[in-house]
């Protein structure tokens, strides 16, 4: 069993920063893949970006060079650096993990999910 806690979301300004964290316990290993996905109201829930199992990253491409995944293995914990936010990035993010994941960028393919932590951004 993995158990995904987010934190780091809130309000702010078009253009700015924000750093979600994602804290993760329970057992992974290298055939996990983990990231972090989307769901704005009355949208589908959408991947943003993923650690794949072999420790390469994906990236949507509506968030490439503006936001960033990274981990600190030491804190067992994932993060999602976003740079430059949209009015449109404004949904609930949510972590996910998954093992023998093939399309990464798919919800369905992942199993574990946390409760999400909600990113408002405004004009």
């Amino acid at each position: 069993q993995v158990h995904l806690v987010e934190s780091g979301g809130g309000s702010v300004q078009a253009g700015g920063s924000l750093r979600l964290s994602c804290v993760v316990s329970g057992y992974t290993d290298r055939t996990y893949s983990m990231g972090w996905f989307r769901q704005a109201p009355g949208k589908e829930r959408e991947g943003i970006a993923v650690f794949t199992s072999d420790r390469a990253t994906t990236y949507a491409e509506f968030v490439k060079g503006r936001f960033a995944i990274t981990n600190d293995n030491a804190r067992n914990t994932l993060y999602l650096q976003m740079n430059d936010l949209k009015v449109e990035d404004t949904a609930m993010y949510y972590c996910a993990a998954g093992r023998y994941v093939a399309d990464h960028l798919s919800k369905l393919e992942y199993a574990y999910w946390g409760q999400g932590t909600q990113v408002t951004v405004t004009l």
